[in-house]
């Protein structure tokens, strides 16, 4: 019979080490990526993106769409991205649904992540309700909590169709009515009028309250809500052809990255043939060509598809967690974004 006083402190002792989030306000990057600029490899890599994000926010007709796939945020990166948001340094969010719901959405519940200090076995985590990511732990009673969660935010919700778009909106209005954590990008994009967009949404911890939602629903006879990815496409479309020059900074690949450079394609088959290509673009990933291409296509091959301009582009392979903070406290100390305008692009939908 298994002790539970003594599963519980074991539990405890592994969940012991928050996750601390870095703040690329607490330090100047400016002077290390000016000295990568002289440099060769990945550091001359990073100092041309970086200079190209700066661009970006220089540019007053650009509007900047940030697109996350991986890991980052549970990692350390969950501040860095609220801070681009909370100071217009970004128009617009493609992620995938773990980076909105299981990490960004968790923490604003009050839960967190947390560093595992010993890699045990993951049978011994499975026993203790531990999920794990790399070396990061996140406590599976809590995970489900952000389940249930969205499930009530799904139960009070008129009966129909709706984009990701709108759906996160209504998950950034309940934290900022009931949320524990000021600095939570699900929050500050619903304050900001920042779209966030989550082409694979149900591919996260939404898609457990979402699914018992409508079981739930039609157990009882009722109408219940659904999720319209076709919207999506429609809305990001949207944005693309009415923004005219956009910029993207990419951390990781696979569906965000392809969905947000398919609005130029997307627009020219609504007859918007004048519609630009993403003319500014930065991605920062491990993946290349080994991996079969399945994420790893350059923004060098994207200008063939008629998706991406190639004079201002740039690849950086690197881990993102390990060179993001550099670019992001570079531009946020250079200060481009203070002088912004503010295009609240979800007020397109209200």
């Amino acid at each position: 019979m298994t002790d539970t006083r003594v599963d519980a402190q074991r539990k405890a002792e592994l969940l012991s080490t928050e996750v601390r989030h870095i703040d690329i306000k607490s330090f100047d990057a400016r002077p290390i990526v000016d000295q990568m600029e002289g440099m060769s490899f990945t550091s001359r890599d990073l100092a041309r993106a970086t200079k190209i994000y700066n661009t970006m926010l220089e540019d007053k007709d650009c509007s900047i769409f940030l697109v996350i796939a991986g890991s980052t945020s549970a990692g350390g990166c969950m501040n860095l991205y609220a801070d681009l948001v909370a100071n217009n340094m970004v128009d617009g969010i493609i992620a995938t649904g773990a980076s909105i719901v299981d990490m960004d959405f968790f923490e604003g519940l009050g839960h967190k992540h947390y560093q595992a200090l010993e890699i045990p076995d993951d049978n011994v985590l499975r026993s203790l309700y531990i999920d794990r990511i790399y070396d990061t732990y996140i406590d599976e009673e809590q995970l489900q909590d952000c389940d249930h969660t969205i499930g009530e935010i799904a139960n009070s919700l008129d009966p129909k169709p709706y984009s990701s778009r709108a759906f996160i909106r209504e998950m950034g209005r309940y934290l900022s009515k009931h949320g524990k954590k000021d600095n939570s990008l699900v929050k500050l994009a619903f304050e900001h009028d920042v779209p966030i967009f989550c082409p694979a949404f149900t591919d996260s911890s939404a898609g457990f309250g979402l699914v018992k939602h409508q079981v739930d629903a039609m157990k009882a006879g009722r109408p219940y809500m659904t999720m319209d990815s076709i919207a999506d496409f429609r809305e990001l479309t949207d944005i693309k052809i009415k923004a005219g020059t956009t910029g993207l900074l990419m951390i990781g690949g696979g569906v965000p990255k392809n969905f947000v450079q398919d609005t130029v394609v997307c627009a020219e088959i609504l007859g918007h043939e004048d519609v630009e290509m993403h003319k500014y673009a930065v991605q920062i990933t491990v993946a290349d060509v080994r991996d079969g291409a399945c994420s790893s296509s350059t923004l060098k091959e994207a200008a063939s598809w008629g998706k991406v301009d190639t004079t201002l582009e740039q690849m950086v392979f690197a881990e993102a967690g390990s060179v993001l903070p550099l670019l992001a406290s570079d531009a946020y100390h250079r200060g481009h974004w203070k002088s912004r305008p503010k295009h609240g692009w979800a007020k397109l939908f209200a």
